[in-house]
């Protein structure tokens, strides 16, 4: 009997596939709408404060640069987690899922540092309204990084445990419910590293217009 859930000629699309489907897809995309709604809006306000009151720039820690490549490793090990997860390869898919929770926990680890930095420089988040911004902001994407890691960890946590034997695996990797979970994992963090990257270059530039 053929899968309902399988594409073919009648039926291209299916709820896992298309974002007008599944509901867990249409939660990831209001989300990801509203995320880049809130940190445009906050940069729109930046840049109206620093228009009007005419605040001097802030200078972001040069440990940010570094946490745009620890983050761009970590969509790099989703990437590498899919094409495992296509492949069956279990040794290697659960691999590329610790390389993302181990970076982006160093990322955490980092963003600490460069507040700390921050800190040293006695730029504190009642400082001014330009180091008051870039603490909100900074801040409110690391707590989004820290909101997606226990999803993350559940994922490969369940598929530790589903693929300890071989039926077991065969069982996961032909999942599409599993395959939705990455997915949606997957689009959460490449979306988190571009917002990253997004704001590094938004502070640097607005370093150089004085």
């Amino acid at each position: 009997m053929e899968n309902p859930n399988r594409p073919n000629k009648e039926n291209p699309y299916n709820e896992y596939d298309n974002f007008a489907f599944h509901p867990s897809n249409v939660f990831l995309v209001l989300l990801l709408l509203g995320l880049s709604a809130l940190f445009l809006s906050l940069s729109a306000a930046f840049v109206y404060n620093r228009v009007q009151s005419g605040l001097p720039p802030v200078r972001i820690p040069l440990l940010f640069l570094f946490n745009t490549l620890i983050l761009a490793g970590g969509s790099w090990s989703m990437e590498w987690a899919k094409t495992c997860y296509k492949q069956d390869r279990t040794a290697d898919f659960q691999k590329a899922l610790l390389l993302a929770m181990g970076l982006s926990l160093l990322f955490l680890l980092a963003q600490f540092l460069g507040w700390r930095s921050l800190l040293q420089q006695n730029l504190w988040i009642n400082s001014g309204n330009a180091a008051s911004y870039l603490y909100v902001i900074s801040g409110l994407h690391f707590l989004h990084v820290v909101g997606g890691f226990p999803f993350l960890l559940a994922f490969y946590s369940r598929a530790r445990n589903q693929t300890k034997e071989p039926v077991r695996a065969l069982v996961f990797f032909s999942d599409p419910e599993q395959a939705l979970r990455l997915r949606l994992l997957r689009i959460y963090w490449h979306f988190l590293d571009g917002l990253w990257i997004y704001l590094v270059l938004f502070f640097f530039i607005n370093d150089l217009i004085r």
